[in-house]
């Protein structure tokens, strides 16, 4: 039986096109979108939340005088949307501990590799050069270490001797998409049933 009827609140931050987002929007999940931050006035991911009618906002980093000062500012935003989850979704800064431990407990970021393995940038041509067989993303809760959060899911896809690493990626990105959004309707189900996050793996 439901403990709450609510829907998941859902905030996503995003850094450029938009694409995740639309991918998002797309799956029909059955989520409430409360909020679109960008830290880039440029983002096209702030049009893709504008035609979809889901609020947005950009808090551009450039415009703040420090890391901290931007940070206080997305948090307050994220504060005043009142999110039950926090997506990371092409978001392309590193949040500070203090950030995280305000709001890790509810923050998602999908990772294009099989992490551990490929933290950080140019995750596909590392691949690639370290001669790995199969390739894929993770979606994992937020810690303080970059791209190290538990894991919740991951997906997997061989990887050819012929592949570059565009090829790569454009195999990689519609997989991966598909995998957050699979993590979030797990975990809106989760929340309309028991009222809460499980911070465990939700799907394989």
């Amino acid at each position: 039986m439901s403990v709450t009827l609510s829907p998941l609140r859902v905030a996503v931050l995003l850094s450029g096109t938009g694409n995740t987002l639309a991918s998002l929007l797309a799956a029909e999940l059955p989520v409430q979108w409360v909020q679109v931050l960008s830290d880039r006035s440029d983002a096209a991911g702030l049009n893709v939340a504008a035609n979809a009618g889901v609020v947005y906002a950009c808090l551009d980093r450039d415009r703040f005088p420090s890391r901290s000062a931007f940070e206080v500012a997305l948090a307050l935003a994220l504060e005043q949307a009142q999110p039950d989850l926090v997506v990371l979704a092409g978001f392309m800064r590193v949040l500070s501990a203090g950030f995280v431990q305000r709001f890790g407990n509810r923050m998602i970021n999908l990772h294009p590799s099989l992490l551990p393995k490929f933290p950080g940038l140019n995750t596909h041509q590392r691949a690639l050069d370290a001669g790995e067989r199969e390739h894929g993303a993770s979606v994992h809760w937020v810690s303080a270490e970059l791209d190290a959060g538990p894991l919740i899911a991951q997906t997997r896809t061989p990887i050819f001797p012929d592949d570059t690493a565009q090829s790569l990626q454009a195999r990689v990105k519609p997989l991966e998409q598909a995998l957050l959004a699979q993590v979030i309707r797990d975990l809106a189900r989760h929340w309309r049933e028991q009222g809460t996050l499980p911070h465990t793996s939700v799907s394989h």
